[in-house]
């Protein structure tokens, strides 16, 4: 099992917040420095328990997961964040979570039951036998409190908290982790409950359609994990990251991936595509999103996808469709559905 070489980028916020050299960090748990330089990377599930372990240490805090779970922002689970920033309510967020994990972390995940009149989350492992590092589960049990928080603006109240292994930070540090909640240890599960109502709390700010949009780039990143095709779904994904503020040429896509154009090319080839394909596709797929919004304009639409004129946007999407922007809109069955389902008034 591995996980993406940027859960490595909070450990390294940790140290500069304490006012840490990284580098000499490194040199210490024995870390390849040039790790980051790589975001398509990926390290195996060990090495990253090592490295958080090695912090622990090297920071003097016993409390270091816990901590690390408290500064968690939705934009370290990349994608997959995104897609939880745009469900509707808490506990289709945490479906979210459970469905998509794996793009994260392929060792664990988060399990939801209800029991009566509470909701009950466990990590459990995706493998039999294996057990857990414990600043990494307390990392991941105290995260989970903090993305609650920061999707619906309220706080989650625990009922209760467990951990599997014995307790080895300060009660205050637990106690500030849950809201005041002090775990008990050495229990059958590392879970956390609180009341079910909570996973109807809506989530702040909520977009199902950009939803739709992120849910399908965090599947694609799924399935290129199967097979193999890391570098195309990370630069898919920030493509469309990117898309909000300007269309990424291939040269600004080779420096955020901190390679040579050429390489990046090459690299890509090796994938089956090419950065034009995927620049093409992200564009392609916003554009059909956003012609089921009636508010923009085909020539609104034309700009927000960076076109420099909308004759441009109409020759590409007639390329991508076989039909017109205003064609498609209009002849589209789904259209009306999705006005109905988002609330949206007719043209």
């Amino acid at each position: 099992m591995d996980v993406p070489v940027t859960l490595l980028w909070p450990i390294r916020k940790s140290m500069a917040a304490k006012g840490l050299d990284w580098e000499a960090f490194c040199a210490y748990a024995d870390v390849d420095n040039g790790l980051l330089s790589y975001p398509d990377a990926r390290i195996e599930t060990e090495e990253l328990e090592r490295i958080m372990q090695s912090a622990a240490d090297y920071t003097k805090d016993s409390a270091f997961g816990l901590r690390q779970g408290q500064a968690m922002q939705l934009s370290d689970l990349g994608v997959l964040g995104y897609a939880m920033l745009h469900s509707k309510t808490i506990g289709d967020a945490l479906a979210a979570y459970q469905k998509y994990n794996d793009v994260v972390c392929g060792q664990y995940n988060a399990e939801v039951e209800i029991a009566g009149d509470e909701a009950v989350v466990r990590m459990v492992p995706r493998q039999s036998g294996r057990g857990f590092s414990r600043h990494c589960i307390e990392d991941m049990t105290a995260s989970l409190v903090q993305i609650i928080l920061q999707l619906s603006g309220k706080p989650v109240n625990l009922t209760e908290a467990s951990f599997s292994h014995a307790r080895q930070a300060p009660v205050e540090a637990y106690a500030a982790a849950f809201g005041g909640v002090i775990p008990l240890f050495g229990q059958e599960h590392n879970a956390l409950a609180f009341r079910k109502e909570v996973l109807d709390y809506p989530v702040l700010g909520a977009d199902s359609r950009l939803f739709a949009v992120f849910e399908g780039v965090v599947e694609d990143v799924r399935k290129t994990l199967v097979q193999g095709l890391v570098l195309s779904s990370r630069l898919r994904e920030w493509i469309l990251s990117s898309m909000s503020f300007f269309f990424p040429s291939l040269q600004d896509a080779a420096k955020e991936m901190r390679m040579s154009a050429r390489t990046l090319q090459a690299r890509l080839k090796e994938e089956g595509t090419t950065y034009n394909r995927l620049a093409n596709e992200v564009r392609r797929e916003l554009a059909i999103r956003y012609l089921a919004r009636p508010e923009h304009t085909v020539t609104e639409i034309a700009y927000l996808l960076h076109f420099s004129e909308p004759s441009s946007f109409h020759a590409a999407f007639k390329k991508w469709t076989g039909k017109a922007p205003g064609e498609y809109r209009a002849e589209n069955g789904h259209i009306a559905s999705l006005q109905a389902a988002f609330g949206m008034a007719s043209d």
